[in-house]
């Protein structure tokens, strides 16, 4: 018997719809991974199945007494457990109870090297069955054995690893191009048949408009000859605008929905300072100091990378620098106003949860008029009034991400702080990012796991935390 069998699914939001008529199995050992733009769905898919939600359509059926385990994307509790703490507590604790199905909700976010591969390991063992949510191309090669990628209002399963999976796409995506343009090169010499079929009936009118001018034929039969012409030359023309038809519908139907890309930069704020931070001798911690014999140094347009295990203390620098009221700090440091930092941590806290996506933009840049606040949103992908008036707290991760990096680029910082960025953010959106950061002018301080990322945006400095 299937651990779980999802029937007619469907799940759509005022603005759109996920997707629907979703009909598939869970079967027991399998190892499946949920894939998909930001806000399309895979979330709220996961809390389907786990029975969190309930369905606007279709149904959930889960086998008697199954016991399901959950990690949700965004970790709440202990502010002074990092991210990766809270998400190996939370983990644990999905584990504590007798789980058969694990629902995990983007697990390897915040996690070091060495606890992504703990993580690999143990769901490979895990004797259930795993569902997850996750952007992490490398996780979803060593365990999954299924994708099912929400595209364009509907689920595809795959059976194979992601990396068969993007194989596959690359496939579908050559022979459609090549469908396209064979449909288009049919379009085009549809329509110069038209038109030479057309220049030829209009030629044959005016010939048998003259004979029977000239009295060729007698005049009773020669109005049925030209009757006889038009009727075969209409008849011709009908059936080349019909083969166009055909030939529109058959593109239509193989065009894929149009891809929606980013607008949005990062700009730095002007400033005459040419050292934008400096740290000597500093400690930093709550209690107890976390970190000692801190020396930093930091220059306009340089990029400065905390490195550490899970809990080494990355976050809390971070606070300390700052200024946070939570974190105490002695030693000399020299660091911008609270004002012109721009910080995006773990948990989007330059978000209020209560207020809606304008609302948010809005308490940073309350002197923008409605055109501008929706303009800047636009760049950052928040176009339609549902999701603009949507509350925080509704939000994806990623799209959270997107909004705290609105709020902190519509106010240009003079140092900007971004720990684990690329979290929840889906593939075309983590690009985007990387170009942006890449092309960012001003001091930047970033706490982050993800090794490809670090590559691509080009590091200064790197301070190591101990763990």
């Amino acid at each position: 018997m299937s651990m779980i069998q999802l029937q007619g699914l469907g799940l759509a939001f005022p603005h759109k719809i996920c997707f629907s008529a979703f009909n598939a199995t869970v079967e027991w050992g399998q190892r499946i991974a949920i894939v998909g733009d930001n806000g399309s769905g895979k979330s709220s898919l996961l809390k389907l199945i786990g029975g969190l939600l309930d369905p606007a359509e279709g149904s959930v059926r889960a086998s008697p007494g199954l016991g399901i385990g959950y990690l949700a994307q965004v970790q709440h509790g202990d502010q002074q457990l990092s991210g990766g703490q809270r998400v190996n507590r939370a983990l644990s604790a999905a584990l504590a109870s007798a789980t058969d199905l694990l629902l995990l909700d983007e697990p390897t976010n915040h996690l070091d090297a060495d606890n992504k591969r703990s993580l690999a390991r143990m769901l490979k063992a895990f004797y259930g069955a795993v569902i997850l949510v996750t952007h992490d191309e490398a996780l979803m090669d060593q365990v999954c054995d299924t994708i099912w990628s929400i595209r364009s209002g509907t689920i595809e399963v795959f059976t194979g690893k992601y990396s068969d999976y993007l194989a596959e796409r690359q496939r579908q995506h050559a022979s459609l191009e090549k469908q396209l343009s064979a449909i288009a090169l049919a379009k085009q010499n549809t329509h110069q048949a038209l038109m030479q079929e057309q220049e030829r009936a209009s030629r044959a009118r005016e010939r048998g408009v003259k004979n029977i001018e000239n009295r060729r034929w007698p005049t009773v039969k020669s109005p049925t000859k030209l009757g006889r012409g038009n009727t075969t030359a209409g008849r011709k023309q009908a059936d080349i605008k019909e083969h166009k038809l055909q030939l529109l519908e058959q593109m239509e139907a193989l065009r894929t929905d149009p891809v929606i890309v980013p607008r949005f930069h990062l700009d730095a704020a002007p400033s005459s300072r040419h050292t934008v931070l400096q740290i000597s001798n500093g400690a930093a911690g709550y209690a107890q100091p976390v970190l000692q014999g801190i020396h930093l140094h930091l220059e306009r347009g340089e990029r400065l990378v905390l490195q550490g295990a899970n809990g080494s203390g990355k976050s809390t620098l971070a606070q300390a620098i700052m200024g946070a009221a939570e974190v105490t700090r002695s030693g000399d440091w020299f660091t911008p106003p609270r004002d012109e930092i721009g910080y995006l941590d773990q948990h989007y806290a330059n978000i209020d949860p209560d207020h809606t996506v304008l609302q948010a933009l809005q308490s940073v840049v309350p002197t923008w008029d409605a055109t501008a606040l929706r303009g800047h949103l636009s760049d950052f992908l928040f176009r339609h009034n549902d999701l603009v008036h949507a509350r925080v707290a509704v939000l994806s991760g990623g799209e959270r991400a997107r909004l705290s990096l609105a709020c902190i680029a519509a106010k240009p910082p003079t140092l900007l702080i971004l720990d684990e960025i690329t979290n929840n953010l889906d593939m075309r959106m983590r690009q985007h990012v990387i170009e942006v950061v890449r092309a960012y002018p001003g001091a930047l301080v970033l706490i982050s796991h993800d090794e490809n990322f670090l590559r691509q945006i080009g590091v200064h400095q790197t301070f190591q935390l101990a763990g």
